[in-house]
């Protein structure tokens, strides 16, 4: 049994893969500062149920007998584990590499890309495998709330099968080391890349897919892509010609309802934009033989946590969270809530520092077009200073008439957004969806909006 230790084990895409080990029967340890701080500690626990034995970040959880050190991106190397792996030559590897060798191990593989809608599409995609009983490995991204009472964090759907399904990021450049059954893009839009270099590692990307290719005929910039893979699936929610088309997309008070292939469904998420995330994942199913009362039955019941997520507070007015964190993804989710009427839209959102700062001008510009009221705030500035993040941000607004105030603290931003609600609102916390943290130079600090605005409602009873 080999010992494999894991840094920042707390974080999503590390714990999902110590998870992933620890059910392939090693012996996993793990450490992280937020532990040793007195945070996370539902994560702590979580992995200690299920045996992965935890340490504090001091060293002292490596000996000589580990065989690597698995490492997440945002740990320094002067971290005391770092430098005892280093002095006991214990290998150090990322955890992209990690997640690399255990995707190709698998016989059908999908891996699922795009800038919007990867989290979303891999949750139904594993939901649909495994109630298909085809036993998927699903690593994702967000949290799997059908799966919230698994043992463990439920980001991971773990079984002993010869399916695999992983979110693909981009960001890093770590989607060049998969080489999948199947290959996904759900679009493509400005985000960590520029558009042409995004279009190259997609297009490299759609060539390796040795079954096929799954790719959003909706999107302008996946059209160079459309012919890069020889048995390339597209779907649609506006031309017909895609393979896989949806139409009269309604939305309703709980969800949306869609006609496909003649028949009328209700999916239980909001947004047009989740009717295409959907269809992608019928797509993606066909292509691996699935029946379709299974996929459509899969549907019926997926969901995944920071996404259109609802937070009741109050019977006047509607909070919720969402992931959106770059232009397209805000337009498309403030142009659904439109759809319900609201006396005002209002969005509160900041932009992640390090990052595009044309994101910044265009979120801004796309929220001051569509919001009644814009509160900007802060995400994860990273080594930028909040308050030029906003300022980017509001140079993008200034292109509209849209109204706006500027709150950089995140919880006072949204215990404004509660204090002045108005019957008829329809508030939305735009760009954490389901992170549990704000990263401010280099670190990573607890912060999960739920938790924000549970400790607001008690000050207020206080």
């Amino acid at each position: 049994m080999a010992k494999i230790g894991f840094c920042a084990v707390s974080g999503s895409g590390m714990s999902a893969l110590a998870q992933v080990l620890k059910y392939k029967n090693n012996d996993v340890y793990g450490s992280d500062r937020s532990f040793d701080q007195g945070k996370d500690q539902k994560n702590k626990q979580a992995l200690t149920d299920i045996g992965i034995k935890i340490y504090p970040q001091d060293g002292s959880m490596l000996d000589k007998d580990f065989s690597v050190l698995y490492a997440s991106t945002a740990v320094e190397d002067t971290i005391p584990d770092i430098k005892r792996a280093k002095e006991l030559n214990i290998p150090i590897k990322k955890r992209s590499d990690l997640l690399a060798e255990i995707f190709a191990s698998y016989k059908y593989n999908i891996a699922v890309g795009g800038t919007s809608g990867k989290s979303t599409t891999t949750a139904m995609i594993g939901y649909i495998l495994d109630k298909a009983l085809k036993k998927p490995l699903v690593i994702n991204g967000a949290l799997l709330k059908n799966y919230a009472n698994q043992k463990g964090i439920p980001n991971v759907i773990l079984n002993n099968g010869e399916f695999c399904v992983i979110e693909a990021d981009e960001s890093d450049g770590s989607i060049e080391k998969y080489t999948p059954y199947i290959s996904v893009v759900n679009n493509i839009t400005l985000d960590h890349k520029s558009i042409e270099e995004l279009q190259a590692l997609f297009g490299d990307f759609i060539k390796k897919g040795s079954h096929g290719a799954v790719l959003n005929k909706d999107c302008p910039n996946t059209t160079p892509l459309l012919n890069l893979n020889a048995n390339t699936v597209t779907f649609s929610i506006k031309d017909r010609s895609a393979n896989f088309y949806a139409e009269k997309i309604t939305p309703v008070f709980d969800g949306t309802l869609y006609t496909f292939c003649g028949q009328e469904y209700k999916l239980p998420l909001i947004g047009a934009f989740n009717v295409a995330n959907a269809l992608c994942a019928i797509a993606i199913c066909d292509m691996l033989n699935v029946d379709p009362a299974s996929i459509c039955e899969g549907l019926k019941a997926a969901r995944i946590k920071g996404r259109v997520e609802p937070i009741h507070i109050s019977d006047d007015y509607t909070l919720l969270i969402d992931y959106a964190h770059n232009a397209m993804a805000l337009e498309s989710l403030l142009t659904t809530l439109r759809a319900y009427e609201p006396k005002r839209l209002v969005c509160l959102f900041g932009c992640g520092g390090n990052r595009s700062r044309a994101r910044r001008f265009e979120m801004g510009e796309v929220s001051g077009r569509l919001s009644d009221l814009t509160i900007i705030t802060s995400d994860n500035p990273r080594f930028e200073e909040p308050l030029d993040i906003i300022a980017d941000i509001k140079t993008g607004i200034d292109k509209t008439n849209g109204r706006y105030i500027e709150i950089a603290d995140r919880k006072e931003a949204i215990s404004y957004s509660i204090d002045h609600a108005m019957p008829g609102d329809i508030i939305v916390l735009a760009g954490k969806g389901h992170e549990d943290y704000q990263e401010i130079k280099g670190v990573k600090y607890p912060m999960d909006e739920r938790i924000l605005i549970d400790e607001i409602l008690k000050e207020r009873e206080a």
